[in-house]
Order: structure tokens, then sequence, then C-alpha cells
């Protein structure tokens, strides 16, 4: 269906790749990997049509369409939302416009020919029209809608209306909707829950057409891709397989091609030594130009660069007792809705915890009972010995100074600490040579998490407390989150949408549901085999049975269950848009009260030693400081309990719309 016969693309003097070919089939799915900036996009960008190639061409079947997803969506339709779905059926339309013009010429027709002939064209239209899905546009439009999360009483707003995360949304409905032959999709998972993950998931299974993607979530691509193009600095790989498979199969490669580079490199030297001993003598002069032939002609064996571990030793926390953290009868909740009552958990030295449930079960508001950053109303929290909390949140990343250059907001965590062992630190979290150098302000979303994690365990706590931490991280930055997090020796407690982190970190799993906690001892792959295998819950009434051979029932009750879905992820995505503001300020308020709590105790102890005075410029300009610093902390302390309260404000109101949606 698509051929891509020898492209390259250059920028100055570097390639991003060069002479790639290979051929998309139907039915194909092929995901795309490399590190960022490798040229992923640039690919994508050259088969649909939007960037020409330097050289080579690509040639699509004819007829073929192609509908593409890209990451950057500027939207500004101000139409319905189900309206600007159903307006970008092209065809569709342009069929049923010219099926509206003939039966305007029908309905002036004067003569038996003209109307027969008027006849044969429209039931003509009309056979393409049906072939095309135009008499189910309107319900197939609404059910993918539903799939992709959205309300009922969303399709009729306007998509001004709507987010950046639900417009690339809205962008991947209409080209599901236009059922395209080849479907490109650069990051699609990147604003999607895991529910609405799991049902793209299921329609990419079932797609006809071909699909080309790449993703960070690595889930994703093992379920979808079943052929793997990564792009590298010095080439381009073509694999048959999963992603799994593929990493493997790189691994084996990669080793192989070690031993080769080992035993070449000793030929080499053989050959040198020989032509360094006979040079100058003419008796082998024949047998020296002879091997400077070879060796000139020798094709090197090139090792290519791998994101395997790199050789750090985090710091390491200090220990701690063997109980990190109590909750006893804990109770919390958000106006009349119970979040949890009499909550119970105790979390050992040593457990890497991840916390999972389905959204809006409580799994955030556990994690912050447990950092201490959200009150509740009974019980008790009880801190182990020598226990000392670090707490990651997204918007933690907005608190860095984009003034600060990488390695400077590192020191601050670790002002003791040698500029090689921070370059160590930040290297292993993929910034190497002057990259540390670069100011935050320069850096994409995915670098400022990775230095937000590498301040974090520039000085690790003892109790890791993670939310979301692989946001925005591409597949070898969360490798390498992995790694950090499998060699750190202290306590952890996680969320996370990344199944394969869970996999690789946790030797815990905590689910929440209904307010209450099951704890599973071991693996997530554990979790999932005792999930699948418990025993169902006793009931006294008898479940309706719902005859198989009534598929009427069966998607009434299927559109519910959508229609609820797409509701609840509506109520979540707009708590987060009003909370996620309020919540970054309140963090930034917390940050600065410290800072200045902490000035004042030593503007306080200066004024308190009598050899300030000695000095009257500095004791004059010590005691004005004082007042000044005691006027901000007041007022920022009223910000904060304003802050606080509409926090909590907002999040009642979150709770008590997901109770009445129940």
């Amino acid at each position: 269906m698509l051929n891509i016969d020898r492209i390259s693309k250059y920028y100055g003097a570097r390639y991003l790749f060069s002479d790639v070919t290979f051929t998309v089939h139907m039915k194909d799915r092929i995901g795309v990997i490399g590190q960022n900036g490798t040229g992923k996009t640039t690919l994508f960008e050259i088969i649909s049509g939007s960037l020409p190639p330097d050289s080579g061409s690509v040639s699509l079947r004819r007829g073929a369409t192609i509908g593409y997803l890209r990451q950057d969506i500027r939207n500004t339709s101000v139409r319905p939302l189900l309206d600007e779905l159903l307006a970008s059926a092209t065809n569709v339309n342009s069929l049923a416009h010219e099926i509206e013009m003939l039966h305007a010429e029908l309905a002036e027709a004067i003569d038996e020919e003209t109307t027969a002939a008027l006849l044969r064209d429209l039931g003509e239209l009309q056979t393409q029209f049906e072939s095309s899905g135009g008499y189910n546009a309107e319900h197939e439009a609404q059910v993918i809608l539903s799939g992709l999360g959205f309300a009922e009483a969303d399709f009729h707003r306007p998509l001004s209306e709507f987010s950046g995360g639900w417009r690339t949304r809205v962008e991947l409905a209409k080209l599901l909707f236009l059922h395209p032959d080849l479907l490109i999709l650069d990051e699609p998972t990147n604003h999607l829950d895991l529910e609405t993950i799991g049902w793209f998931e299921e329609y990419l299974r079932g797609f006809p057409g071909a699909v080309l993607v790449t993703a960070h979530d690595r889930a994703f691509l093992n379920n979808i891709a079943r052929k793997i193009i990564a792009i590298e600095d010095e080439e381009v790989i073509f694999y048959n397989g999963s992603y799994d498979d593929y990493v493997l199969a790189r691994e084996k490669d990669i080793e192989m091609r070690r031993a080769m580079a080992k035993r070449q490199e000793l030929r080499i030297r053989k050959e040198m030594r020989f032509i360094e001993r006979f040079r100058a003598k003419n008796t082998k002069a024949t047998q020296v130009q002879s091997r400077i032939k070879r060796l000139d002609k020798m094709e090197r064996v090139t090792v290519p660069r791998t994101t395997k571990k790199i050789d750090f030793a985090f710091p390491a926390p200090a220990r701690s007792g063997r109980e990190i953290i109590t909750l006893k009868d804990v109770a919390k909740s958000y106006g009349s809705k119970a979040v949890y009552r009499g909550l119970n958990l105790t979390i050992t030295r040593g457990d890497k915890v991840a916390l999972v449930g389905p959204n809006g079960a409580g799994k955030t508001t556990l994690l912050k009972v447990l950092a201490g950053v959200l009150p509740f109303e009974a019980g008790t929290r009880t801190l182990g010995h020598n226990v000392t909390t670090a707490y990651f949140a997204q918007y933690y990343i907005d608190l860095l100074n984009p003034a600060n250059r990488v390695i400077d907001e590192v020191r601050q965590m670790a002002p003791d600490e040698t500029e090689q062992r921070l370059r160590g630190l930040l290297g292993a979290f993929l910034f190497s040579g002057d990259d540390v150098f670069k100011e935050v302000a320069v850096l994409s979303g995915g670098e400022k998490t990775r230095v937000a994690l590498a301040r974090m365990l520039a000085r690790p706590a003892n109790f890791l407390l993670l939310d979301e931490p692989t946001n925005h991280l591409d597949i070898p930055s969360r490798e390498i989150l992995t790694d950090a997090l499998q060699a750190y020796t202290g306590t952890i407690c996680l969320i996370t949408h990344d199944r394969t982190l869970i996999r690789d970190v946790a030797n815990k799993i905590i689910e929440i549901r209904d307010g209450r906690l099951q704890v599973y001892p071991g693996s997530y792959d554990d979790y999932l085999y005792a999930r699948e295998n418990r025993p169902p819950a006793p009931s006294s009434a008898a479940p309706e049975v719902v005859p198989a051979g009534d598929p009427s029932r069966r998607a009434a009750d299927w559109k519910a269950r959508q229609q609820r879905k797409a509701a609840e992820a509506e109520m979540r995505n707009r708590h987060y848009r009003l909370i996620s503001p309020v919540k970054a300020r309140l963090a930034a308020v917390e940050l600065e009260i410290a800072s200045l709590t902490a000035r004042l105790k030593e503007v306080e102890a200066l004024l308190a030693d009598p050899a300030t005075y000695q000095d009257s410029q500095r004791a004059i300009e010590t005691t004005r400081e004082h007042p000044a610093i005691r006027q901000r902390i007041e007022s920022l302390t009223e910000e904060w309990g304003r802050l606080t309260a509409e926090s909590e404000r907002l999040t009642r109101d979150f709770e008590r719309e997901m109770g009445e949606a129940e």
C-alpha cells in the first residue's frame, strides 16, 4: 500500500536517517521508536506529504488515504463537537450534497428521459453514500466520542470550550471517523487515561487498515505493534515482532557486534604491528602495501549506543526504623462524600508499593495523606523512627527556577557535592556534556521532569512518594527512572499508569476500591493473577442474565456503561483544569513560607548577636529586614489559607458530583 524507497533527510551536515527503504501493507501494525530528536516525527511528516525528503521517494497506492495525528493541535473551530466531527467526513458530505442537488433537479424535471437519468445517478450516489457509512455516520461518531471519554452532554458544546488535551482527542476521533487506509499516530496516548487507552487498543486491533505509531507507553507498543522501526543515531533497524521482542533481539545483536568489534580490533592491531615493523624493509614492501590496502578497505564494525544502565551509585538515604508509616482509623471526606472511614495501613522498610484502582477511587488522596500534605478528619498518621519523606507531584516541575542552569538546580539539594558527582547524577538522567549548563527555561517537559527527579535523588529521603512520575518522559527516560528506583534502597509508594514501571519496581500492590484497601504482596503480575482468580463477592440476589442472542440489550448496556464512563471522565478532567492552578500556587506559597521562615530565624539570630551592631550599616539593614519578612510571612499565610479553602471546596464539589453520578 505504501512504499518508502531510499529516503534521506539532512539538517546541515547531520543526517537524521539515510537510504531508508520499507513497505507498509494493509493490516500492518508498526511501532516507530527512538530517542527524542532522532527523527520519528520527521519520518511521519515525510510519509504524510507535509515534508519532502532530501532524496528518495514515497509512493502511496492510488486511491489510498492517510490519516495523520500530530502532537501539536491548533484547531480553533467554534463548531459544536459532534458537528465538527461530522464535518470532517468530507467524502460523505460531498456525496450528501450531490444527492441533495439531484433531489432538487428531480423536482424540476419535466420529461421522463431526464427523470430516468437522474434516478440512475441518484441510485449510484446513494449506493456510494451507504457504503461510506453515510446513513450511520452520526451514530458512529457518537460511539467514537464516547469511547474516547466524551460525555453525551459534550456533543453540543463548542470546540473552543475544550482544553488542549481534549482537543487532541477530538482530532483522534476525526481520524477514526474517516477510516483512512493508513493511520499515522504521533504519541496518541499522551492525553488518554487507562480506560480510554484500553478502548483505543481494542479499536486498533480491529482497525482494517495499517497503523504507524510512535509512543512512550511500552505496554501500548507491546499490545499494538507487530513490527518495529527503530531510528538510531547511525542506522535504522527493522524488526518483526513486538517492542519487547525487539529489545531482546537488539541486546543480542549488540553483544554480537561487541564481540566482532573486539576481534576486528585485535586483527587491526596485529596488522599494524606488522606494517610498523617491516615498513622500512624493501623485501617486505609488497606485503606491507597489501596489508595497508586491506586495512583501508576493511569495513569497521560499529557498536551502536544503547540506553543500558549507567554505572552511577545514587546517594543512599539514611536508614529508618522497620515501620515507615502507620495510618490508624483515618477518616477523610470531601463534604458529604466519604473517601475513607476507619482506614488502617502500615508500610514497612523496603516496601515498593504501587497504588492501583479505578480513577476517583482515592489513590491520590491516600498518597497525599501518607505524604503529610493533606489533612484528615479523624485517626492518626505516625511516621517511624528516622523517617524522612519526599513527595513528587507533576506540578512541582513548574516550581523549578527558569533562570537556573540544570546543574545549579541539583546543586541546591546537594551543595557539598563535587561537580563531578553532580554531573554523574545528571548523566544518569541523560544530561551529558554541556547539557548540564542549559537553563531550565529552554527544557522540554520531559527534561524538566528528569531534573526534578534528579533533585529528589541528589539527597534522597528514605520514603519517596511519587504521583505519576513518568508523565512527559520518553522510553529511554522511563528506563532510566526505572533503573534509579530499582537501585534506590529506601521505601517507595507510587501512582503511575505505566504498567511496565509497576512490573519492574513494585514488590507490593495496594488496590483501592470503594474506600477499602486490599494489599497484595508480590509483583504486579502476582496481583493480576490473584485478582483474576479471587472468588466473586457474595450476593443475596441472583444476577440478571442477559440472553446471548439479545444483541440490542448488550448494545444498550454497553452504551450505558460508555456514557457513564464518559461522564465521569469529563468530571475528572474539569476538576483537574480547575484545581491544577490552585495546587501549583499553593505549592509555591508553601515553599516561599518555608524559605522565609528559615531566613527569619537567621535574622533573629543576627539581631541577638552583639557583633551585628558593631557594623552600623549591617545593623540597620538587618533591623529593617526583620519586620519585612514577618509581614511577608503573614501575607503568604493568609493566601495559603484562602488557597487551601478553595482547594478543599473544589474537591468537595468534585466528590459530590461523582457521588451523584453513581
